[in-house]
């Protein structure tokens, strides 16, 4: 679906966390009002359509071939992962998630850890074997999800244990090659800057090794002398079960499936209280025609 440069740049920012926190925490957002203006979506919407039908027209003309961007493919990741193929029941899934000096743009944890980075037709793949060597420091599989313009390159720059997802123009995600997933190959040390301290100790004691007694500002030093002589596909399994309890989103489960498709990927990478999921709830049933007087 054709559009132009300012009615993408306008749809790309209906998704941005701006928006969505702001309709969370005002239940309206002038911003939004303002950016369907801008992409002329007043227009092509018809007269009883509603905000959530505005944000699922925008993210329609955002996943066609040559318009997507991240956040497409971060939804594509979502609904065909982590609510088609698992559920928030049984699986937890972490966006941006800081690994190094490096940030994975979703990681799944299910009965293993699997991270996404994605590689849209938008974005350059000069970093890309970097990032992939730093994620499989910390997890057991990692994928790279690109577009069909990028795959015989991503395929040329990453080690064969890397899997490459491609997001087709039926917005299906194919393998073009599979993952190797090997928990063998992480990194105590690095799983633990990975996570936080509460869940560090977790995994400590678990192991049956007491956390150190020592002050905040001496913690992560302790815990590296720790750390550093554990096996990896212990610590690792651990990490996978301590996060999937720490972060859980399972009680979540029937609000995302409230909300439109459209974004469900955004709410579940945002961390918002209950009064603030209800507000944007109710906003994205009301009238388009609601929505343009936030301006």
């Amino acid at each position: 679906m054709s559009a132009s440069k300012e009615e993408l740049a306008a749809f790309t920012r209906m998704f941005s966390s701006a928006v969505v926190r702001e309709l969370g925490k005002q239940g309206k957002s002038g911003l939004l009002a303002r950016l369907l203006y801008q992409s002329g979506s007043v227009q092509t919407l018809r007269p009883e359509a509603t905000v959530g039908d505005a944000f699922d027209h925008a993210f329609h003309v955002l996943r066609s071939l040559g318009n997507r961007d991240e956040y497409v493919y971060r939804s594509a990741i979502t609904q065909k992962i982590l609510l088609g193929r698992h559920s928030l029941r049984t699986a937890s899934m972490l966006g941006e998630a800081r690994v190094g000096t490096s940030k994975a743009d979703v990681v799944v944890f299910n009965g293993t850890s699997t991270a996404y980075e994605i590689k849209s037709e938008r974005d350059s793949l000069a970093r890309l074997r970097s990032q992939v060597l730093a994620y499989s420091q910390v997890f057991a599989a990692v994928n790279v999800v690109t577009s069909p313009s990028h795959v015989e390159h991503v395929l040329r720059q990453v080690p064969e244990e890397v899997g490459v997802l491609i997001l087709t123009d039926r917005f299906a995600l194919r393998v073009e090659r599979r993952a190797t997933c090997d928990s063998s190959r992480t990194e105590p040390l690095a799983i633990l800057d990975f996570v936080r301290l509460d869940e560090a100790s977790a995994i400590l004691r678990e192991i049956g090794i007491e956390p150190p007694n020592v002050p905040n500002t001496q913690m992560r030093g302790a815990l590296n002398e720790l750390f550093a002589d554990l096996d990896p596909t212990r610590v690792h399994d651990l990490m996978v079960t301590t996060l999937r309890s720490s972060r859980s989103r399972s009680s979540a489960e029937n609000y995302i499936k409230s909300i439109p498709m459209s974004l469900r990927a955004a709410m579940l990478t945002l961390k918002m209280n209950d009064a603030s999921k209800q507000r944007l709830r109710d906003a994205t049933r009301l009238p388009v025609g609601a929505a343009l007087a936030w301006r």
